[in-house]
């Protein structure tokens, strides 16, 4: 039984085959080691459906995740800080390695380890008023679960350091043009839209879609936008 990471299971119609995996966490989905946890159970159980030819990321239609949860972080020894960091790269790890295309809908905001899980994701969608920003280091922290590699992979090493160096806030224009997200769209068709985007893919079957999403390798998640790099 999870607490704060459901999976919600297609139950029918033209949808059927897209499933959702749902943070609740309230107020801001912050990521305690719990939460990390959840995650890595969720996406491996997902990997287990074989009717499920998609998967939508969500944070419910507020926020989708401040990143890690500074309180608790801040009560750990040094073992436990190195314990939660391994935790964290397990989740996104995870997520990365679903073998179904997935989708990140991003609401509010996802910052620092939020903006981290959001990248692992295949697609990421997110309504025109979200904030990103690679912020750890305002809190004194550097990038957690290959956060600066992913971030490098999608947005290319200069931008990429400038954003981990300075840990400024982006908005989702900005994020567009980077390449943090693919589509922006209305703050209230954020589901809808990644909906949409995962239904491209009802028509193939789930053996062909992880067959393809593997032909990508298992760096594909922090190299596969190397045409937003500049590089």
């Amino acid at each position: 039984m999870t607490e704060f990471v459901t999976v919600v299971l297609p139950e029918g119609g033209a949808r059927a085959h897209i499933a959702t995996l749902l943070l609740s966490r309230p107020p801001t989905n912050a990521l305690t080691r719990q939460v990390c946890r959840e995650i890595a159970e969720a996406t491996a159980y997902l990997s287990t459906c074989d009717d499920v030819c998609a998967v939508i990321v969500f944070g419910g239609h507020e926020i989708f995740s401040v990143g890690e949860d500074m309180p608790e972080l801040q009560t750990l020894n040094a073992a436990e800080a190195e314990e939660a960091g391994r935790v964290f790269q397990q989740a996104v790890d995870a997520l990365a390695a679903v073998g179904k295309p997935t989708v990140a809908a991003i609401t509010g905001y996802a910052l620092g380890a939020g903006q981290t899980l959001a990248l692992a994701a295949d697609w990421r969608v997110s309504g025109d008023n979200v904030k990103f920003g690679a912020t750890e280091i305002l809190a004194g922290q550097a990038p957690a679960g290959g956060g600066a590699t992913r971030l490098a992979g999608v947005v290319g090493d200069s931008k990429a350091k400038d954003l981990v160096f300075s840990g400024r806030f982006v908005d989702a224009r900005e994020a567009l043009e980077l390449g943090l997200i693919d589509e922006m769209v209305a703050p209230d068709a954020v589901y809808d839209a990644a909906l949409a985007w995962a239904s491209r893919f009802l028509d193939h079957s789930p053996a062909v879609l992880a067959a393809a999403k593997a032909a990508f390798g298992p760096d594909e998640a922090l190299g596969r936008r190397a045409d937003h790099s500049g590089r």
